[in-house]
């Protein structure tokens, strides 16, 4: 799939970069996105001549928003608009992130909230603007991230900051986010390009079966949170046909706030 309707995809310089484009929507995923980042991570890792993935979102407003409420109503029985356990196929999003071969860079120049944090804590290097904004909004709109976004938030953030993030569903600033090691480094919003293309060409420098392999390594320690994951989906599918889940997302849809008892 060379051409993409969610998305942007350039090869320059060895390096691969995936753009979320939907800006209108705070680069907030669909079924369609979820597909397209699929392939377009999967042609990355099959490219020799790549040697870094870059992902980020259109625009300066948002990295990415997490999924979009708009394509998860009560007419679609409590599914998103695609395939997958709840209508998107995070699991295969989440896996090919963490499986292709090549370091992943989220570049935040903006919100990334609820689905769309994740995407960046799954990422081997987060490298944020200072007008980033990080956090969790699951519990605010009837959904939750069984897996990644909590098992392996906890061993990124520390236990307690994790159930922070997922119990009050409140925004971090790039600094805190940076402070709680959610990302690596923050610079300014103008400088954020330089930033990341000096990341990268410091990483081209280096072997890239040694980096395929240690990324491996690394991703071995928290692989049964995969597991983990799938288990919870099924879980979240269930939960998507309920009264109170849905209540979450009518009253997202309906600007209000939910009254889920």
């Amino acid at each position: 799939m060379k051409d993409y309707e969610d998305l942007l995809y350039k090869e320059e310089k060895n390096v691969a970069h995936i753009t979320i484009n939907r800006p209108e929507k705070y680069n907030a995923f669909r079924g369609q996105t979820t597909e397209e980042l699929i392939q377009a991570f999967v042609r990355a890792g099959r490219n020799h001549s790549i040697g870094v993935i870059v992902l980020t979102g259109a625009g300066d407003k948002a990295f990415c928003s997490g999924g979009d409420q708009s394509a998860h109503e009560p007419a679609h029985e409590g599914r998103y608009d695609g395939r997958g356990t709840i209508g998107i196929p995070l699991e295969e999003l989440h896996s090919v992130i963490r499986d292709v071969p090549k370091p992943v860079i989220a570049r935040v120049q903006g919100y990334a909230i609820g689905g769309g944090n994740v995407l960046a804590l799954l990422c081997d290097l987060t490298i944020a603007s200072e007008r980033a904004v990080f956090g969790q909004v699951g519990p605010r709109v009837g959904s939750v991230d069984p897996g990644w976004g909590t098992a392996f938030l906890t061993r990124v953030v520390g236990e307690k900051k994790a159930r922070e993030l997922w119990y009050l569903c409140r925004r971090y600033t790039a600094w805190e986010a940076l402070a709680m090691g959610l990302c690596n480094t923050v610079v300014p919003h103008d400088q954020l390009d330089a930033e990341v293309n000096l990341w990268c060409a410091e990483i081209l420098d280096k072997s890239p079966t040694a980096l395929a392999i240690a990324k491996r390594s690394f991703n071995a320690e928290s692989e049964h949170i995969r597991g983990i994951g799938a288990l919870g989906l099924q879980a979240v599918a269930l939960y998507y046909q309920t009264a109170e889940s849905r209540e979450g997302v009518r009253a997202f849809l309906e600007k209000r706030s939910p009254i889920f008892r």
